[in-house]
Parts: structure tokens; sequence; C-alpha cells
């Protein structure tokens, strides 16, 4: 079984920082696109960021300079460090990878379960 665990969600004051984590685990073999999508009440779920395998990290528009993707290899864990958070930040964020399990040939994208960030003064 492989799962997607994340963590660090919360309340924050708008300009604030927050940072997410999410640690893939279980019977992995390799990952390659990891990364955040998030939705906000009444919207569809948006990217937010992919960290691709090799390095680069696409973002969104809306939070280009203000969120950043980051991944640690070595603890199959993708972070987003928030910061200049704004009113509209406000969402449920997920995490996705795209991973590949042992003993299977085959990619598959996994989520974790979401984690509530609410930016409110």
């Amino acid at each position: 079984q492989v799962q997607l665990v994340e963590s660090g969600g919360g309340l924050v004051q708008p300009g604030g920082s927050l940072r997410l984590s999410c640690a893939a685990s279980g019977s992995i073999s390799s990952i390659n696109n990891m990364g955040w999508y998030r939705q906000a009440p009444g919207k569809e779920r948006e990217l937010v960021a992919v960290n691709r395998n090799g390095g680069s990290t696409d973002y969104a528009d809306s939070v280009k300079s203000r969120l950043t993707a980051s991944r640690d290899n070595a603890k199959n864990t993708v972070y987003l460090q928030m910061t200049s958070l704004k009113l509209e930040d406000t969402a449920v964020y997920y995490c996705f990878a795209e991973m590949r399990r042992l003993g299977t040939i085959r990619w598959s994208n996994y989520w974790g379960q979401g984690t509530q960030v609410t930016v409110s003064s």
C-alpha cells in the first residue's frame, strides 16, 4: 500500500506564513512529479505547484514569489512554504505524487487527505 500524509495546515493572519509537508510511504519503487493542488469553497481544484523529478518547479501565476515548493527525495517528502498569505489563499491543500509501486511498471497518481489553510484576520 502507498499513501501520502499531509501536515501543517491551520489558521493564519493575512501576511503570515505556513509550511505544509507531505510524506509518501509504503511500497514505493519510484517517484516522479510531486506537488500541490488546492480547492477553495465553491471553486474547482487548481494546481498550485508541481516539482518535477530533476529539479524544476512550475507555479500558478497567483502564487509565484509567495509560495515555494521543495522536495527531499531521501525522505519522499514534498513541502510547500507559504509566505505573504492572502485571504484568497484560503483553501484545502492537497498534495499529489506520481509514483510507481514495487513490482509494477505502471505510474499512478496518488493524493494526500487534504489539509485546511485558512487566512483570516
